[in-house]
């Protein structure tokens, strides 16, 4: 089970917009990300490797914590605020959950709900 230490530092980390680091720091070297339905994505090296791909094409990013998030045990959801401005000049506002499956104090699996309508648009 994460100390709420560990997950306020991780949640810090995104809402400085360093969601790359976070992922080196806080994730398995095994660990998967899926996206709704679509298959896991697994491997820290790889996440790693998306979260750039994705940062490099933002302009200006907005990431927040809705509070509260949930502990139980080594699960943890967390509620999602991010504002993308893309290079491109279109504008997204993303509310998600992720729920977490955390081994002592790194993530294994995270899984987001979101509605993909909200990425309407980006090129």
């Amino acid at each position: 089970m994460p100390k709420l230490e560990t997950i306020e530092e991780f949640i810090a980390m995104v809402e400085s917009n360093e969601h790359d680091k976070a992922i080196e720091k806080f994730y398995t070297s095994d660990a998967s990300m899926q996206e709704n339905q679509a298959e896991p994505r697994v491997g820290r090296g790889l996440l790693v490797a998306n979260e750039k791909n994705t940062l490099q094409k933002v302009k200006s990013l907005v990431s927040k914590c809705i509070r509260p998030y949930f502990v139980n045990g080594d699960q943890v959801v967390i509620q999602w605020y991010f504002r993308f401005e893309w290079k491109n000049g279109s504008i997204s506002e993303i509310e998600e959950i992720t729920r977490q499956s955390w081994e002592g104090e790194l993530i294994q699996s995270e899984k987001f709900f979101y509605d993909p309508k909200q990425f309407a648009g980006i090129k």
